[in-house]
């Protein structure tokens, strides 16, 4: 079998990652890392023991796949580049910076046959994959994704940053539609929202309210969803589960309630990742998260980031002056 080559565009802290779980992969050639800060580059490169290419289109022709780590606002160029001339794309989140962006990229890779992934890793999170199957009713979700103040990633604000990774998964959960958003932030460290929260309600009757913060003391990822006579609940970080159901034999003495929970090692969630994409482009099968996942996290993010600004602009021009 010939093993696919490979290359890194973006190799600063979480490129690097993707560069070395190429490395290891035995049907995987990692060609070469790119990268605009040469330190880094040289850096991934010498660690990897491959070449460092300072432009991107020099990749062209030499290469299968591509993942895409760089800042965000390159995203869109770099993948439509790399599709264009026929290879395979893995993105990281957000997929672009406007849906409309993401839409190009994901009609672009359909009419030319090839895979377009997005990063969204908690897809990939052993905790939920334990439950995904059993979750075919979802009605309500209660998330709160926190995390310490960090230099990277504030390219973009808290919504982009960290809460876009569990509209993805609601979305994966839930079979509908968002129908209205109310969602509020507020700036801190940072002159974009830092901190957020969003009701989301689907067209189906399903609710979720989800809640990211960059500049909490602690870190947290925690998941909750409730179906018809259960409630699951998911820490994205320990890998520990907890499943409450309804036996329906609830009396005075008798709670009726059957709890059951599990703790499971948080595994290599970027290596199966990066798996996953190999497997659709051998096996020639769908992406687990496609560019149209990535599209729909992205236009349900924008709608929150809408929703806040609407409010923040109501809320610094006043109320109408009257007339005396």
């Amino acid at each position: 079998m010939n093993r696919l080559e490979v290359a890194v565009v973006g190799v600063g802290y979480l490129g690097r990652f993707h560069a070395q779980k190429y490395a290891a992969l035995d049907d995987v050639r990692l060609v070469g890392v790119c990268d605009t800060d040469a330190a880094n580059g040289r850096a991934c490169a010498e660690e990897l023991g491959v070449p460092f290419i300072t432009d991107y289109r020099e990749l062209a022709g030499h290469v299968d796949a591509v993942t895409i780590a760089a800042d965000t606002s390159a995203h869109f160029e770099l993948s439509r580049f790399f599709l264009e001339r026929g290879v395979h794309v893995f993105v990281e989140k957000p997929i672009t910076q406007t849906s409309a962006e993401a839409a190009v990229l994901a009609e672009l890779a359909d009419a030319r046959g090839l895979k377009l992934q997005v990063g969204h890793i908690e897809r990939f999170n052993p905790a939920l994959l334990s439950v995904r199957e059993g979750l075919t009713d979802v009605r309500f979700i209660e998330c709160h994704r926190l995390a310490p103040f960090k230099s990277r990633g504030v390219d973009v604000n808290v919504v982009l940053d960290l809460m876009i990774h569990d509209l993805d998964v609601i979305l994966s959960l839930v079979d509908a539609k968002p129908a209205r958003v109310s969602a509020v932030g507020i700036s801190v460290l940072t002159d974009m929202v830092d901190i957020a929260n969003a009701r989301i309600e689907f067209d189906n009757g399903a609710i979720a309210n989800v809640t990211a913060s960059r500049v909490s003391t602690d870190a947290q990822r925690k998941f909750r969803v409730f179906q018809q006579r259960q409630y699951v609940s998911i820490d994205f970080d320990r890998g520990e589960v907890r499943r409450v159901t309804s036996t329906g034999a609830a009396r005075p003495e008798v709670t009726g309630l059957s709890e059951e929970g599990w703790s499971l090692d948080k595994g290599d969630a970027l290596l199966a990742e990066t798996r996953a994409f190999v497997a659709a482009i051998r096996n020639e099968q769908a992406c687990v998260v496609s560019g149209w996942d990535g599209r729909r996290a992205l236009e349900l993010a924008e709608m929150i980031i809408a929703d806040i600004e609407r409010r923040r602009t109501a809320s610094t021009s006043g109320p109408p002056s009257r007339a005396p």
